[in-house]
């Protein structure tokens, strides 16, 4: 069996080719976007084609695969009668918002469940919820033969890997009226002291989304052949990332007051002096490592995934890691919390638990074992990919 793999750059690309490969699946790539973050919707188009309408045709392929949805890629897929799979990785996907979701070919896959209550209503039976996953063989063999000085250098207390958000946060771009500005900034004050439920989006008004989207500069602006859904858009690209900004730079900040903490990042930490910043770590032969020497690796999900598991998790526990985590809706569904990983709700919650484990290291350890244990029988790329595809071929 072939399939064609249209890539863009994202970090899972390499993991899910490399299982497709042990599946014994065939896979074909299209990467002009990788090379070039300009290329058009119609020069993407052509590259697909010149693989479609190659000898032997689209039969050829028993389907397209990207990471994420890209509309002209549904309607392409569409005229050429070939089914699309695609994989939500990130949250919010604003092409989501495209009518092209409603295509016949489609087959997406979300990992949020307030992601899949939110879209499947727009293709019913060709929309699915499935948690993500995490490529058990490279982790091992980056683990297994990390020379001593590597393990000794990746070795941490307590670790964090990824942005403050601080850089990369629209919100911090809007200047608001002084009423709306009070509003928003109360509602990102409360939302930070909920976990396991984003009640951003509902307590939005019209009025509100107007004048905010007034004051911000370049926001985007849903193509024609879409639904325009301006709520979603400044709750989970602007709120939900301020929220998510702030609540790791006081979690950072506190933990680093009282314990060690290597945090991993590009992020500008000079306002926290405690902090260890290591810079940036290399996804695919330092995270595995940076996992597994940690003895807590602290995972604070982006509030814009409102109820699902982010791809961190699934590696933090892939790796051998001890997972330390914001409480999620979905975390039960999927693993056993105390048993398999654990869970804080609150800032208080957070340092009694990285104090606590710290200090009870059989305990730490028995949980990270049961974490991985779990994370092989049940959450391996193989695994969901064949998951995926039998869930495909019943539509």
């Amino acid at each position: 069996m072939k399939l064609l793999f249209y890539r863009y750059g994202s970090i899972c690309e390499p993991d899910i080719i490399e299982a497709f490969t042990r599946l014994s699946l065939t896979v074909e790539e299209v990467t002009e976007e990788i090379y070039n973050k300009n290329l058009t919707p119609s020069e993407g188009i052509e590259a697909v084609r010149s693989h479609l309408d190659a000898p032997g045709n689209s039969s050829r392929f028993a389907f397209v695969f990207t990471i994420n949805f890209f509309p002209w890629l549904a309607e392409l897929c569409n005229i050429y009668n070939i089914m699309y799979f695609s994989l939500i990785v990130d949250s919010p996907v604003m092409e989501l918002y495209s009518n092209s979701i409603k295509l016949p070919c489609n087959r997406v896959f979300l990992f949020d469940r307030c992601l899949y209550n939110e879209f499947a209503p727009q293709n019913p039976d060709h929309v699915f919820h499935i948690p993500l996953a995490t490529n058990i063989e490279r982790n091992n063999r980056v683990i297994d033969t990390a020379s001593s000085a590597d393990k000794a250098r990746f070795t941490s207390d307590i670790s964090f890997i990824g942005s403050l958000y601080a850089e990369k946060c629209l919100y911090n771009k809007v200047k608001l009226p002084p009423y709306e500005e009070g509003f928003a900034n109360g509602l990102i004050e409360a939302q930070l002291n909920v976990y396991g439920y984003n009640f951003i989006e509902e307590c939005l008004t019209d009025s509100f989304v107007k004048t905010f989207l007034e004051n911000a500069p370049g926001h985007y602006d849903f193509p024609e052949n879409s639904r325009h859904e301006y709520k979603a858009l400044v709750a989970q690209q602007y709120i939900s990332v301020k929220v998510a900004e702030q609540e790791r730079i006081r979690a950072l900040t506190m933990l680093s007051n009282d314990f060690n903490v290597d945090l991993y990042t590009g992020s500008n930490t000079s306002a926290m002096p405690r902090i260890h910043n290591r810079g940036f770590a290399k996804s695919l032969t330092e995270m595995p490592l940076i996992f597994n020497r940690s003895k807590i690796n602290l995972n604070i999900t982006a509030k814009s995934i409102r109820s699902g598991l982010s791809l961190r998790i699934f590696d933090i526990l892939g790796c051998g890691g001890f997972l330390l985590t914001n409480y999620q809706s979905e975390l039960s569904e999927w693993f056993e919390i105390g048993v398999d990983l654990e869970t804080y709700s609150s800032m208080e919650e957070l340092h009694d638990k990285c104090a606590y484990y710290l200090s009870h290291d059989s305990q730490r350890e028995a949980i990270a074992r049961s974490g991985y244990e779990k994370v092989c029988k049940y959450h391996s790329y193989d695994t969901r990919l064949l998951q995926m595809m039998d869930l495909a071929t019943q539509v």
